[in-house]
């Protein structure tokens, strides 16, 4: 079975995504030589394919342990709040709070599983407190002990 995605998109397009997920950094004539194309031509894909959504953004990961973020948390929590409008703000909230990586919503036994990054247990105390304030029922919360595997590289290629 053919995936969606080489339904709507070529193999160049296919190839200068996968080059651009592995190396956001690489210029359009190293594009052009890797996919045999101009470089102009390699511009206005990467554009077209900017304004069609499936390049969301561009940015440099950091090494949240260099920066002092030395717990990586995954929260897991479930709240009663069942009228739309309380759970779009709720998820407006969760979305401009910095220590949230992530964000999801879930099936199953909770509702909400963030990706959290704090300095130190008492940044992880005052997240957690402040999501109390916010109607959350259940809260569960586990540490990273060291990560195995950290990407962002989609399987496409």
């Amino acid at each position: 079975m053919e995936s969606v995605v080489s339904k709507v998109l070529d193999n160049v397009d296919i190839k200068i995504l996968d080059l651009l997920q592995k190396d956001a950094q690489l210029s359009n004539l190293e594009l052009s030589k890797r996919v045999n194309l101009s470089a102009p031509a390699v511009h206005a894909r990467i554009k077209r394919l900017e304004g069609e959504g499936y390049i969301k953004k561009q940015v440099a990961i950091l090494n949240h342990e260099k920066l002092g973020f030395d717990l990586l948390c995954f929260v897991f929590m479930s709240t009663n709040m069942h009228q739309l409008e309380k759970l779009e703000s709720l998820e407006e909230t969760l979305e401009s709070m910095e220590e949230v990586l992530e964000c999801h919503c879930l099936t199953g036994e909770y509702d909400y599983l963030l990706k959290v990054a704090c300095k130190d247990r008492k940044g992880l105390e005052m997240f957690i407190r402040g999501l109390n304030e916010l109607g959350i029922t259940k809260i569960q919360t586990s540490l990273a002990l060291r990560e195995i595997k950290d990407s962002t590289v989609l399987p496409i290629n």
